[in-house]
C-alpha cells in the first residue's frame, strides 16, 4: 500500500506529464481528476498540486509502479493527438526507465499499443509484459 505522500507524488508526475509541452486540457484535467479520486486526493490538493508540483518519489513495489506506467499510457492515448506525437512516446518511455522499469518492457508495451483501438494497452496484457521481463 502506497501512503499518501507517494500518492501525492504520483498525481504530481502525472500532471507533469500531461503538461510537458502544453497546458493542461480539459481532458487531461479530467482524467487526471478521475486519478485523483481514486488515489483518494481532494479536488483542493489536485489542484494545488497543478501549481506546486512536489518531488517525484521512487516506488518500492514493482507493482506499483506498473500500475503507475499504465496511468501513464492512458494519459497519453486519451489525447489522439498527443498519441500520434512521437516527443510523447519518447516522453513516456523516460518516465518508465526513471521508474526502475526494463527498457524491453516498455518497448514492448510501446510496440503493442499500435495494435490496439485507441492505442490503450488491456492491464492484463501490461502485467504479462512486465512479469515476463521480471521473473
Amino acid at each position: 500500500m502506497i501512503n499518501r505522500v507517494e500518492k501525492l507524488s504520483l498525481l504530481s508526475e502525472m500532471i507533469a506529464f500531461a503538461k510537458y509541452d502544453k497546458d493542461l486540457k480539459n481532458i487531461e484535467y479530467n482524467f487526471l481528476l478521475g486519478v485523483a479520486k481514486q488515489l483518494e486526493i481532494s479536488r483542493e490538493d489536485f489542484d494545488y498540486l497543478i501549481e506546486h508540483p512536489i518531488n517525484y518519489i521512487h516506488l518500492k513495489s514493482h507493482s506499483e509502479r506498473i500500475v503507475q506506467f499504465h496511468r501513464l499510457v492512458l494519459l497519453m492515448n486519451i489525447d489522439s493527438e498527443s498519441a500520434n506525437n512521437h516527443k510523447n512516446v519518447i516522453k513516456l518511455y523516460n518516465f518508465g526507465l526513471r521508474m526502475g522499469l526494463s527498457h524491453e518492457s516498455i518497448s514492448k508495451v510501446l510496440y503493442l499499443m499500435e495494435s490496439f483501438p485507441n492505442k490503450i494497452v488491456p492491464p492484463d496484457v501490461l502485467i504479462d509484459i512486465f512479469k515476463t521481463q521480471y521473473n
